[in-house]
């Protein structure tokens, strides 16, 4: 069988964010062929420059690099004011104009039910990036306002569950292009 390497993005620089937690419970979860690792460095991303792509920062290249040798990209968004979170759009931004984004299979992760709002432009950003936005493997859970401990989440049927579902998802769309790249 085959490992997929997974990156997994936390919208929020929050250390114990519900989004930083849903991916720690995701790799938990995750079927044995998914690798997930948590990308920590975006709070040390400058502002994004468009006079400094040609020559990026170290953290922007270790950023590029990260995804460029992942098989797909996990967002676990927050919602700021009906939106994305700047740290996040920030990250996106620098990679507008990066090869290794376009068509990567990409899951977005939501916290929080009740907030749509960031989700949906998150997901609109994407498609004008031209990610592969993988439906199935994205979802929502509740764990704003869960009186569940990390542990107890990882084995919850509103929780755990879902994301191990969405975690299926994903490796059944990576097992798909893999075998459409090795037919075609």
């Amino acid at each position: 069988m085959r490992t997929y390497r997974i990156s997994g993005v936390a919208g929020s620089l929050r250390k114990e964010s519900l989004n930083r937690m849903a991916l720690r419970i995701a790799s938990r979860v995750a079927p044995s062929e998914l690798q997930l690792s948590v990308f920590s460095g975006l709070g040390a991303l400058p502002l994004f420059n468009p006079d400094f792509e040609g020559s990026p920062s170290a953290a922007v290249t270790e950023f590029k690099q990260t995804l460029d040798h992942a098989d797909a990209l996990i967002i676990a968004s927050p919602e700021y004011a009906h939106g994305i979170s700047g740290v996040l759009k920030n990250a996106l931004d620098w990679l507008v104009s990066h090869e290794g984004f376009v068509n990567k299979p990409v899951a977005v992760f939501n916290t929080a039910p009740r907030s749509h709002h960031a989700i949906d432009a998150l997901n609109e950003v994407l498609k004008t990036m031209s990610a592969n936005v993988v439906k199935p493997a994205c979802c929502t859970v509740p764990m704003l306002g869960s009186t569940l401990e990390e542990n107890q989440m990882s084995s919850s049927e509103v929780i755990g569950l879902p994301l191990r579902e969405a975690l299926e998802a994903l490796a059944e769309a990576l097992r798909e292009l893999r075998d459409r790249k090795s037919s075609g």
